[in-house]
Formats: C-alpha cells, sequence, structure tokens
C-alpha cells in the first residue's frame, strides 16, 4: 500500500504555496518566512507573508535587498484574472521604511498570480501593463536585469524596447528588401508594440520569408533588445540552409554580415551557448535539452515533425540550465507544420513572443496564432512580382491508375509477392482470381507496368512540355529538366528509381532517390546538394524529405505519383518548382535551357483534381466523442485509429481532472488511467508488435496474416479494461463533462444575435420541475433528503448531508448550482422569492424546503436563521431573560455559525472565530452552566 502524502491533508491554498515554494527555489530564489527574514541570503528571495500596508502579502519578491515584486498565491482551479487586484494592492501598498524600486506609478514593477498550476505575470516598465502566462517565474538575474535596464532609461522590459523601435525606412530607401519583406518587417513590428504575443506572416514559398526574419532578428537585438532569438526549422537540413542565410546577410548601414556582428549558432549539440543570439534548432532538440538529455540523436534531428512526431502530447518540465526567459522571440519557420500540437508545450514553455513563417498556413495554424496574420503574400502576388514563376498542368492517366486491376487465377500465373519493409521477395501460384482496385496500388499491390508506364509516357512527353529545348535522334530531349517525383513511400520510390533508370537508359547517376532512408552510402544532405548545384543527378525521386522548405532552384519539372489530402501539404510540395533562378545558374546545370519562366506540374494520380482538405487534426479521431469512441470499444471495435485515439484521450483526461475524481476512476477501473493509455501505446508500437508476433510465431520473418492477428490481439488486451467496464466508460464520460473545456483556436466567431431573450421562462420551469423530481427520485440515497421526505422529521440535516447533496446536483447531466436553481424559482415567480442565493452552501437547505413545500417563501438560509434568532431573543425578553452585551454579542456568534453549519459543538468555540474571542473559557465564563441548554436550545430554534 502506498503510504499517504502528508500534502494531501493540506488546505488548497497551502497545497498551491507548497508548489509556488518549489517552482521558486528551481528558479534561483531563495524562500523564506517573514519571522526569519535574511535578505542578505541571495540574490533573490521570496519572503512569505510580508506585512504591508494593505496587509500581509503571500510573497513579495526582493532583488539585492530591494522588494522589486509580489505573487499572490491561489488555490489549484482558481481563475487568476479575478484575483489581478490584490496582487495591484500590494505592489503599491509598500511600507515607507521597506527599501524598494518603484515605477513611476508608485508600484512594484513586477506581479505574479499563481495557483501552482497556472501562473501570469504582469511587468509594469511595460508600456501598457497586460498580464501575460508564464509557465515558470523569472530567474532573479532576469528581473534584476530589467531593474536595471530602468535604472540606466532603458526601459526596463522587452516590451518597452520595441515600442521604441524607430520604424523602418520608406521601400526606397531600402533597396536590400522586397516590397513584401518591407511590408511584413513593418507590419511585425506594430504588432510587437501592441503587445500582440503571437504573429504570423504568410509569404509564398520563394518569396524570402528566411532574409526577411533575419532583417526583423537583426532589429530586435540592434533596437528592440532581444537578448537571444530562437529560430525553429522542420529538419536540420533546413537549418544549415537557414544558417548559410543568416551567415550570408549583410546587416545595412554596417558593411559587415550578421555572424560578424553576432553569435549564431547551429544546435549540433545539447548545449545552448551562453553568448549566441540567433539559435537555430528543430524543436525535437529543443525538447530533449528540456528534458535533460545529454545528447540527440543527429538522425532524429533530420526528420520531419511528422516523421518523430509523438504518440501522445509530450510533457515539458521546467528546466533550471534552460529558463523560460532563455530566448526573448521564436519564430518559427515552416509553422503549418503541425508543431504546435503535440509540441505545443515546448513553444508555450518560453516567455517569448512567437513568430510564424508559412506559405500555407491552414485553420489550425490562423487559430494558434490567435487570428493575427500581419502578412498576407500569396502565389498570385509572388508571381506578379517576379518572385515565383507560375506553373502549366500536364495530366498523365493510366488504366490501372484509375481503376486497378485482375490478376486471373486460371491461367497459370506465378506472382511475386514482397516484404514492404525488407523488400524480401517470394514466388507463389495464383490459383484464384486477384482483383485490387486504384487504392491499393503500391500500397498492398505493387504494378511494375503501372510505374513503367507513367515514367514512359513521362519521358515521352518532355519535348511537348518544354518545346524549346533539345531533342536527339530518338525525339527525346537531350537534357531532361531538373524534375522532381514525389513517391508514396521508401519502397515505392525504389522501384520509380529502378524503373525510370531503365526507362531513360542513361546510368545510375541522372537519377537519385533522396529520403531518409538512402542506402546508397551517399548522405541525402549531399545527394540534395548535387541535385541542386550538378548536372546530375536529373531526377531525384522523394517521398516528402524535399516536400517542404528546402530550396532547388532549378526544377522545372515536379511528377506527383502520389496522392495528396492535405492542401497545406500539396501547395508546399508544388512550391518546390515555384522559386526563380537566373538564366546563368540555370545554364550551368541545365545547359540548353534559356530561362525559368515557369515549371511543369505532372499530374499522374489526379491531385489537381481532387477537393484538397485542410491540415487534418493531429489526433486520428478528433472529430469523434469520447463517448463514441468508449461505445466503439464497448461494442468490439479493433483498430489502430481507436486504441491510439482513447490512449491520447485518457492521457489528456488525467492531467485535468480533481485527485477524488481521479481516485474514484482508479478504483472502478482497478488500475490508473496512466497505466491504461500506456497499455494502448505499447499497443501500437510498432517495436513491440514486431517483438510480440516474432515471439507468438516463433518466426524472425512472420507472415502478414501473423503479424495482423497478433496486432489485432494486442490491440484487443489494450482495450480490454475499457470494453469489459461500462461502470468505467459512464464515470469517464461523466468526469469529462464535468471538468473538460474545449478550446476552439479554428473557428472565427460573428454576431449573430443581440437581444433579450424571452424564453426564460419555460427554461426556468422546466429547471424547477427538474430538480423537484430529482429530489424525490433520490429521496433513499441522500441523507440530506431523507430529514424531508419521513413523517415527521427524524433529524436535522447537517452540515456534511448539504455538502453531499451539493455534490451530487452538481455532476452532469444537470450541473445545478444553488444560483441556478434561486434564479430559476425567481424568474417563475419574484412573489415568492427575497434576497440572493450567494455562496453560502446552506442557502441549499431553503431551496429544497422550498421546493418540497415545507416553506411557501423562499429566502436566504441565513435572513431565516436572523428572523429566527430575532423571535427566539424576543421570547426569552418575555419569559423575563436578559443578556449582557458580550453575552449578547457571542449569541450573534452562534446564531452566525448556526446560518453557515446547521450545528454547533463545545468543541467548535475552539476555533474560529469563537477562538478569537476568548474561545471555550470565555464562553463559559459568560454563560456558565447555562452554556450547554442555549446551544441545544439555539440549535433547536434555529436549524431545525
Amino acid at each position: 500500500m502506498v503510504p499517504a502524502d502528508p500534502a494531501d491533508y493540506l488546505a488548497p491554498e497551502n497545497k498551491a504555496r507548497i508548489r509556488i515554494d518549489q517552482m521558486l527555489k528551481r528558479a534561483g530564489w531563495v524562500v523564506q518566512d517573514y519571522k526569519n527574514v535574511n535578505l542578505y541570503a541571495g540574490e533573490g528571495v521570496a519572503v512569505r507573508e510580508l506585512v504591508t500596508n494593505a496587509g500581509p502579502a503571500d510573497y513579495v519578491l526582493f532583488l539585492n535587498r530591494q522588494a522589486v515584486g509580489v505573487i499572490e498565491a491561489k488555490k489549484q482551479g482558481t481563475t487568476l484574472a479575478g484575483v489581478e487586484w490584490q496582487t495591484v494592492k500590494y505592489q503599491s501598498s509598500i511600507p515607507d521604511a521597506l527599501p524598494a524600486h518603484l515605477t513611476g506609478s508608485g508600484h512594484l514593477p513586477f506581479g505574479y498570480e499563481s495557483t501552482g498550476d497556472e501562473t501570469w505575470f504582469t511587468c509594469r516598465f511595460d508600456p501598457e501593463p497586460t498580464a501575460r502566462r508564464v509557465f515558470w517565474f523569472h530567474r532573479p538575474n532576469t528581473l534584476a536585469d530589467m531593474v536595471e535596464a530602468d535604472v540606466e532609461g532603458l526601459g526596463g522590459s522587452l516590451r518597452a524596447t520595441v515600442h521604441d523601435i524607430e520604424p523602418l525606412p520608406p521601400k526606397e530607401q531600402t533597396p536590400w528588401l522586397r516590397d513584401a519583406q518591407h511590408d511584413a518587417i513593418t507590419n511585425l513590428e506594430r504588432s510587437l508594440q501592441e503587445n500582440r504575443p503571437r504573429a504570423l506572416i504568410q509569404m509564398a514559398t520563394g518569396s524570402g520569408k528566411t532574409f526577411a526574419a533575419a532583417n526583423i532578428a537583426e532589429r530586435l537585438i540592434t533596437q528592440g533588445g532581444a537578448k537571444r532569438i530562437l529560430f525553429l526549422v522542420d529538419r536540420a537540413n533546413l537549418g544549415k540552409q537557414t544558417l548559410k542565410e543568416f551567415q550570408g546577410f549583410d546587416v545595412p548601414g554596417t558593411g559587415r554580415k550578421f555572424s560578424e556582428l553576432y553569435n549564431v549558432q547551429r544546435l549540433s549539440s545539447n548545449t545552448v551557448d551562453p553568448v549566441s543570439k540567433v539559435c537555430i534548432s528543430t524543436i525535437q532538440r529543443v525538447y530533449s535539452i528540456l528534458r535533460g538529455d545529454d545528447t540527440f540523436e543527429e538522425e532524429l534531428d533530420e526528420h520531419s515533425t511528422f516523421d518523430n512526431e509523438p504518440q501522445r502530447t509530450i510533457e515539458v518540465d521546467y528546466n533550471e540550465h534552460l529558463p523560460i526567459e532563455a530566448f526573448d522571440v521564436i519564430i518559427i519557420d515552416e509553422c503549418h507544420r503541425s508543431i504546435y500540437g503535440v509540441w505545443r508545450q515546448v513553444l508555450e514553455y518560453f516567455d517569448a513572443f512567437l513568430i510564424g513563417l508559412t506559405a500555407t498556413p491552414g485553420k489550425q495554424t490562423f487559430g494558434f496564432f490567435n487570428q493575427n496574420l500581419v502578412m498576407e503574400y500569396g502565389f498570385p502576388q509572388a508571381v506578379a512580382d517576379g518572385v515565383n514563376v507560375d506553373f502549366d498542368v500536364f495530366r498523365l492517366s493510366t488504366a490501372i491508375t484509375e481503376a486497378g486491376s485482375t490478376i486471373e487465377g486460371d491461367q497459370g500465373y506465378v506472382t511475386t509477392f514482397r516484404n514492404r519493409e525488407t523488400r524480401q521477395e517470394r514466388l507463389e501460384a495464383v490459383d484464384e482470381d486477384l482483383t485490387y482496385d486504384q487504392h491499393a496500388l503500391d500500397r498492398k499491390v505493387v504494378s511494375k507496368d503501372q510505374i513503367r508506364t507513367v515514367v514512359r509516357a513521362f519521358r515521352d512527353n518532355l519535348p511537348a512540355m518544354f518545346p524549346d529545348r533539345k531533342v536527339d535522334a530518338q525525339g527525346r530531349l537531350v537534357n531532361i529538366p531538373k524534375t522532381l517525383v514525389f513517391a508514396k513511400d521508401d519502397s515505392h520510390a525504389e522501384d520509380i528509381v529502378r524503373i525510370a533508370r531503365e526507362e531513360f537508359g542513361k546510368g545510375n547517376d541522372i537519377i537519385a532517390k533522396i529520403t531518409y532512408k538512402s542506402s546508397d552510402g551517399n548522405k541525402p544532405e549531399d545527394l540534395l546538394a548535387a541535385f541542386r548545384t550538378s548536372y546530375n543527378p536529373r531526377i531525384a525521386v522523394t517521398v516528402d524529405m524535399i516536400a517542404t522548405g528546402t530550396d532547388v532552384k532549378p526544377i522545372e519539372a515536379v511528377l506527383f505519383m502520389r496522392m495528396v489530402r492535405s492542401r497545406n501539404f500539396f501547395e508546399q510540395m508544388k512550391g518546390r518548382g515555384v522559386r526563380t533562378i537566373d538564366a546563368d545558374a540555370l545554364q550551368a546545370v541545365t545547359p540548353d535551357a534559356v530561362t525559368k519562366d515557369r515549371f511543369v506540374l505532372i499530374d499522374a494520380v489526379g491531385v489537381t483534381e481532387t477537393k484538397l482538405s485542410d491540415s487534418t487534426p493531429l489526433e486520428r479521431k478528433r472529430g469523434v466523442s469520447l463517448a463514441k469512441l468508449l461505445h466503439q470499444a464497448r461494442l468490439g471495435h479493433v483498430s489502430e485509429d481507436l486504441v491510439s485515439s482513447l490512449a491520447s484521450r485518457l492521457t489528456r483526461l488525467d492531467g485535468r481532472i480533481a485527485a477524488d475524481d481521479r481516485e474514484r476512476l482508479e478504483e472502478i477501473a482497478g488500475s490508473s488511467l496512466s497505466d491504461l493509455a500506456h497499455q494502448m501505446v505499447d499497443a501500437i508500437d510498432p517495436d513491440r508488435q514486431l517483438a510480440e508476433v516474432q515471439m507468438d510465431s516463433g518466426a524472425a520473418a512472420p507472415d502478414e496474416a501473423a503479424v495482423e492477428a497478433t496486432k489485432k490481439k494486442m490491440f484487443e488486451q489494450a482495450l480490454l479494461p475499457i470494453a469489459s467496464n461500462p461502470e468505467l466508460c459512464d464515470e469517464l464520460e461523466n468526469v469529462q463533462r464535468s471538468v473538460e473545456q474545449m478550446i476552439d483556436e479554428i473557428s472565427k466567431d460573428t454576431i449573430t444575435r443581440a437581444d433579450f431573450v424571452i424564453d426564460a421562462e419555460s427554461r426556468a420551469k422546466q429547471t424547477v420541475e427538474s430538480f423537484r423530481q430529482y429530489l424525490e427520485d433520490n429521496q433513499d440515497e441522500i441523507t440530506g433528503l431523507q430529514v424531508y421526505f419521513s413523517k415527521p422529521y427524524a433529524q436535522r440535516p447537517t452540515y456534511a448531508d448539504i455538502k453531499a447533496l451539493a455534490d451530487a446536483i452538481s455532476k452532469p447531466p444537470h450541473s445545478w448550482t444553488a444560483e441556478k436553481l434561486w434564479d430559476a424559482y425567481e424568474t417563475l415567480d419574484d412573489s415568492k422569492v427575497r434576497g440572493s442565493a450567494g455562496t453560502v452552501l446552506t442557502n441549499l437547505v431553503s431551496l429544497v424546503r422550498f421546493a418540497l413545500g415545507v416553506d411557501d417563501q423562499l429566502e436566504p438560509w441565513p435572513q431565516r436563521v436572523q428572523e429566527r434568532f430575532d423571535a427566539w431573543m424576543l421570547q426569552q425578553l418575555q419569559d423575563g431573560r436578559t443578556f449582557t452585551e458580550g453575552q449578547t454579542e457571542w449569541l450573534g456568534l452562534i446564531r452566525d455559525h448556526l446560518a453557515a453549519s446547521l450545528s454547533i459543538d463545545l468543541v467548535e468555540l475552539q476555533d474560529p472565530p469563537f477562538s478569537q474571542h476568548g474561545g471555550l473559557f470565555k464562553a463559559r465564563e459568560l454563560f456558565g452552566n447555562d452554556l450547554d441548554s442555549i446551544l441545544v436550545d439555539l440549535t433547536k430554534a434555529l436549524a431545525a
């Protein structure tokens, strides 16, 4: 049995303070109690409960023995926007005798509100101080630098210095910038000066996004006060490309390169150089650094975030060596990629402006950047400006491509079967018809003649596509235009390369496969460099390594031999051909080319005729509710998508629910949600699947049937705890409804109605009737209701009874609160309703009594208790009994306690507020031997 954590017995706010203490210490602060304060203990000292002119503050932050900030601590779950005024109150109430650095308005400059789980920060050095969410507290030296900058008149904060950046000179004075780049920089700086934390720059492929970003970085460092900028790329090879862009950037007015003025580091190890001004990295490596890894495999850095996408949302913890203030600005290149999905926590870990660069934003991209599109420069504009070239579409179609085929089983054919991963082949006679459709092509079935027919048609039609080029005696082009071919997967790419070499008949060098699995001894980046600058290869076959970001300007033909469903991805793939190149550079690799004024998109699969959708969500069944996923599991559905999606949902739910909900679910399930999710993730892990199937079959290379059988078994085992436990499924739905908030960052909103509601009465009636029915249906289960349904009343309800009732009615599907029920009764007949529900729990007693007809008027329980108390005092006076002033004060305390708690005993007289008036000893002194009978009499009179 796991011993209980002592923290579990603490009040919620105390739990939050323990967490806040830990956060402060890890951020480098010395945490002290006010009674034991020692401001010489470190550069940064956080003092708990320091007394200000407005009372004790939860935490006051000191830098070098000078007060600079305040932390307002609240219990977990508290919404913090409503408590900012408390922080401000303490910031402006520092005693005159206490050394402090104050702003011009007389406030300490730094204010935090925190529950330990959520923290918001406001800096009063900012031109318009606005709270922003931060992952952790800032380190003392960071705040000290800001204070020092304020003392020296340098603004005090990044937002203050950014606000004072000089406008970019007019376009005619910035010849190094294209008009679109000038507009992007100008609009972005305006957005930053408006303190908008996220901004999106949409510029067509080839229009110079990276060069614009280099200019942005230089201006933010030189004028904006940015200490370090992180430039995120999708893959390591794009990082090398970006590094060259920065190294080659001539900083205007200096006569020097950017890298000569500032340190630019491309992270190839897990160490951030402290003197670097610009760091270039993949988000995978940044996460590896945050996780504390000493190294990160170079091979993983070479892959896209799509390829390295985790099975579930990654979790980020604070890292003292890379704190939240490590970067002031993060520029996210190719941000249409889904890094802000599973990788989102890495981005939001840093207290930084986020700037997205993309040619093809989807709805999710706009949502992540808060619909703040500061620059929109599309393909038509880029073509019109001569920044991109236009394109023609050449459609190729074959019978098998369109409809598939049938291998007849009565012809004595022997067919080859090949392992997709190992490519090991075997022969088997076909004794029955094998029919496949177009969707099975190059997945389950490889039709070599289909590939050959497409390649041959492409070869033979090149003269028609490029009529100004030289042809040989066979009527074929002498110099094949630089062509990029998109294959479905690595195996498909291999087939295309082999067949294309045969059809073109010009040796191996003319055609190369450039994928992450290139196996001919050449590194993919070396092949890519040759494709970009050398005569050979003429044709590059890829899957998606060259699909985004990669700059190969001489490409004049893009051949699609794979279907694409994402509009974003299609536009990026198409974009490999749009880049302009001067005539000399083009002729250096394609001698008979005159100029590149367009490229040809060869569509061999119908991709240009398909209605493409925006980027699909990361989760495989994101549009399906948890309830439906659970129901599918209970019905016996078994699929990898279902297992994966349920693992994701359970993991997210486990991180949101309260401790009591988690305990209840664990009791019902027999294990934690985390364990259930891990079982599901293990079931879809390819390595575990392979190990399992090898163990089941006893074969090192099991056949496909064995693989599928084992996978199905693993999926069923992973889903069994859900599928066989209806009670767990029901409780999961209930818990999700009670805690989950969906944040829609995709939809744009418009006003559809702005008038008074005239149907409130019918809804109120429905609520009242449902509440009455609920009371009747549950009279035997809920102790607090048994009192009112028993005849005569057996006992008074206790505070615990009412608390249990409040908890019960607050759960879905009703989700009632005293306030909602009160409003419903008032809507129906306000003549019978006095006052409001407020936040006093015992007002639920009034609601139950009124609903059941015990009382004919609904009024707050404390008000009813007050009326009964007045009647009781009058009765005492009529009976000839009077009370002293001290006794009357104590009787009022007892009355208020009964109004809030329904009962009282001698032990409670030792607690506040009684203890503040002398406690039980004082009560005995005032009432003597009558104390016990007075408590009994008042309880009967006021709380019955």
